[in-house]
């Protein structure tokens, strides 16, 4: 009998190229109990499919959609570099659902995009059942995200992040600012720390300072003072709007209490903020003290103790502030509008 023929030499697989199909659907599996305790009435079909389905309740007149996307920037390297990847969805779901919260919307559901080199299951599912967590936060559904693994495209133990937050309002209840007026209050809520903006300011600090990540800073350390999740003010504020009218709200991102507090605006008045009428949280002084910032580019670069800027008329002031402090939050009447010459900023710390 002739010798048998050797075999021929395997193929290349997917996962030689460095894809693990196998992970990716061991990952699915591991996140849909999260999502499923995110599930709202509208939503017809969620995860699994190529799209999600969701309905616009009846409850809604004339309803209208209002969208946001956002990321997390770079405080990832510092999740990375803790190994803390538990909160850092919180930070992803907040940033697009308080964006869409200042135009009166509800949040409805949210997708999720998370890109690796290498999908490590584990770390994934941590950073999947934050984003579920910040779902539940906001009262919007999980409904879907895609899971990118693409080799060579983000160093070892690295990943990114994306988000994309749909949500509704009635038409006659959107909140644009345009009948903000002089002698009107501005009302502070505050924030958890730094959020997610600034980071590649902070990570410079740090760095510079050669800082002890877990060195003690006010209750907590420094790590925990960096990466405390943004604050999701959806239902607190969005009870707040079913009781009593709210003019304006500004949302204090990227370029702090000095750019976003103006898009809130209409032409002609100015929000006059008072320094020192809110309580700033012992992180903005250490990076103030160590990077040797100055007050105006801390103004405008971090949201210094402030997350989110409410205006209301003076006689719904002290009972949106009630309110707002029975939902736990922490409130302080930080400015007031005054009437702007054309030439003047339309916000400032005095």
């Amino acid at each position: 009998m002739p010798p048998a023929e050797p075999a021929p030499p395997a193929g290349l697989s997917y996962r030689d190229a460095g894809v693990d199909i196998d992970a990716g659907d061991a990952l699915v599996e591991r996140i849909k109990p999260f999502a499923k305790r995110t599930m709202r009435p509208e939503v017809l079909a969620g995860i699994g499919g190529f799209g999600a389905l969701v309905e616009i309740g009846k409850r809604f007149r004339e309803p209208v959609l209002v969208a946001g996307t956002d990321g997390v920037g770079t405080k990832l390297k510092l999740a990375f570099t803790l190994g803390r990847h538990d909160t850092i969805g919180i930070d992803l779901v907040a940033m697009s659902a308080n964006d869409i919260l200042v135009q009166g919307a509800e949040p409805l559901f949210f997708l999720d995009y998370y890109a690796c080199g290498k999908l490590d299951v584990d770390i994934a599912a941590r950073v999947v059942q934050g984003i579920a967590r910040g779902c539940e936060l906001a009262g919007c559904a999980l409904i879907g995200g895609e899971t990118a693994e693409m080799p060579g495209m983000y160093a070892e133990g690295e990943y990114d992040l994306a988000g994309f937050a749909v949500g509704v309002v009635e038409k006659d209840r959107i909140v644009d600012g345009r009948g903000i007026v002089a002698g009107d209050a501005v009302l502070g809520l505050a924030s958890s720390g730094p959020h997610s903006n600034g980071y590649s300011l902070v990570r410079r600090i740090v760095a510079d300072a050669n800082a002890d990540l877990g060195a003690p800073l006010g209750p907590a350390t420094l790590a925990d003072a960096l990466m405390a999740p943004t604050r999701i003010y959806v239902k607190p504020l969005l009870a707040l709007m079913r009781d009593t009218p709210v003019k304006g709200m500004a949302h204090i991102t990227g370029g702090g209490l000095t750019e976003n507090v103006p898009r809130m605006l209409p032409p002609g008045v100015q929000a006059r903020l008072e320094r020192g009428s809110w309580t700033r949280p012992p992180v903005f002084d250490w990076l103030a003290d160590q990077g040797r910032v100055g007050e105006a580019e801390m103004l405008r670069v971090f949201n210094c103790g402030i997350g989110m800027a409410v205006v209301v008329a003076p006689e719904h002031e002290a009972r949106a502030t009630r309110l707002l402090a029975a939902a736990g939050e922490r409130v302080f009447r930080i400015g007031t509008i005054v009437p702007r010459d054309d030439a003047a900023p339309a916000a400032v710390v005095v």
